[in-house]
């Protein structure tokens, strides 16, 4: 048990103190408890629920984003949060020198509004990262969900500001 590994007084060594709390929230995950004693929960998928997604499968749910913001604000320690990862990916086309990625949009402008409300209500929300500028490398996905404002060419590298930098540009403003 984790007691063996502790002895009196270690605790005091382990307090800390924190300039801030990094947040980070792409979509949500539902599950359900199994059936079957001993087995973990299953995840219920959102396409069986019928809920908007990304293209990896998870569900756009900005009010999830609102909650996590609201519950690590109510820890009395933490000073501010920072978050430091929100985005989204979606099937991104380049059509005659423009990606039309609406979807990530939407998902921006719900995911915001969503934190200026936990913000609005108190919670103290002292920084927003978009994950992220360019598409990237996925660890376990590899190029193929693009998270970019900014669409890559992986082949030429080429760059292409998409429509959602575009939005967060004048959004910035």
């Amino acid at each position: 048990t984790m007691k063996k590994l502790y002895a009196a007084g270690d605790e005091k060594m382990m307090e800390f103190d924190f300039d801030f709390i990094g947040a980070q929230y792409y979509y949500r995950t539902v599950a359900k408890k199994s059936m079957i004693p001993g087995l973990k929960a299953k995840e219920i998928s959102p396409e069986k629920r019928g809920v908007p997604m990304n293209e990896m499968d998870g569900e756009i749910y900005p009010e999830g984003f609102y909650q996590i913001l609201k519950q690590i604000g109510n820890y009395e320690k933490v000073k501010k949060i920072i978050v430091t990862e929100n985005g989204t990916c979606v099937k991104d086309k380049v059509v005659n020198g423009r990606v039309n990625d609406k979807e990530r949009v939407k998902y921006f402008e719900d995911h915001l509004a969503a934190m200026l409300k936990a913000k609005n209500e108190g919670v103290n929300i002292d920084g927003y990262f978009v994950w992220s500028l360019t598409d990237n490398f996925e660890w376990d996905k590899g190029f193929r969900p693009r998270f970019g404002l900014v669409h890559v060419d992986f082949k030429t590298l080429n760059r292409t500001m998409k429509d959602s930098g575009y939005w967060f540009k004048e959004f910035l403003k």
